[in-house]
């Protein structure tokens, strides 16, 4: 971070959905300011917040004086607007239409799944429901974590042999996933992919600020 008016502020919260969005920030090496939400104090529903935010959900972004929120759509602004880094796929490449589906997919799916399972009061009126709820979604997460699984056998990175946008979205999603019971570490190739993944600069420099410990994806040493 340098300059007294960054051109990015991102409103965060550590291990939150704003972590994916830093993780682009700090790669690019663009010109950001953190800025703490006090989550535990609501502060994601103050008045000023829901002012740049209406739906006071964490993460906003504001760029050039312009906020936007949604964690995945913040990702896919960073990445088109500075294409130079290539975290997203060029204009006609093949590998454009597949980022779209696993960013797609990652927020519309494996992240709606685990948010029903953190957050089963949201969707039950039966306070006694929440046991079986949690668990049904421990099933369905570990449905989501098996294709993914199956889409990184024999390749680097979840479009192939380049660095995406969508890995460093994955990477916080599956850190979620870790206290389910099939955890991402319990598959062969996304275990893999999550081991190299945590020793990239980027995420080691992220997780160190929002101090986040990335021992649970390093497999032992053989």
């Amino acid at each position: 971070m340098k300059g007294n008016a960054p051109k990015y502020r991102l409103f965060y919260y550590p291990n939150n959905a704003s972590l994916a969005p830093h993780f682009l920030l700090h790669h690019m090496r663009l010109d950001y300011e953190l800025v703490l939400v006090d989550k535990k104090g609501n502060g994601q529903k103050s008045q000023a917040y829901l002012k740049l935010n209406p739906a006071g959900r964490i993460p906003t972004l504001v760029a050039d004086g312009l906020p936007i929120f949604e964690s995945s759509a913040i990702c896919i602004h960073l990445c088109e607007s500075h294409p130079e880094h290539q975290l997203i796929p060029r204009l006609g490449s093949p590998l454009r239409p597949q980022f779209f589906q696993w960013m797609a997919y990652l927020n519309n799916t494996l992240q709606a799944e685990l948010m029903i399972r953190y957050y089963p009061q949201r969707h039950t009126t039966e306070e006694l429901a929440c046991d079986s709820i949690r668990a049904a979604q421990e099933e369905r997460i570990a449905d989501v974590l098996s294709i993914i699984d199956a889409q990184l056998k024999g390749k680097q990175y979840l479009l192939g042999d380049t660095l995406t946008a969508c890995d460093y979205f994955l990477f916080m999603l599956a850190g979620w996933s870790m206290p389910m019971k099939t955890s991402p570490m319990s598959f062969d190739s996304l275990s893999d992919y999550l081991d190299r993944l945590s020793h990239l600069s980027t995420i080691e420099a992220v997780c160190g600020v929002e101090e986040i410990d990335l021992e649970a994806f390093r497999q032992p040493a053989i």
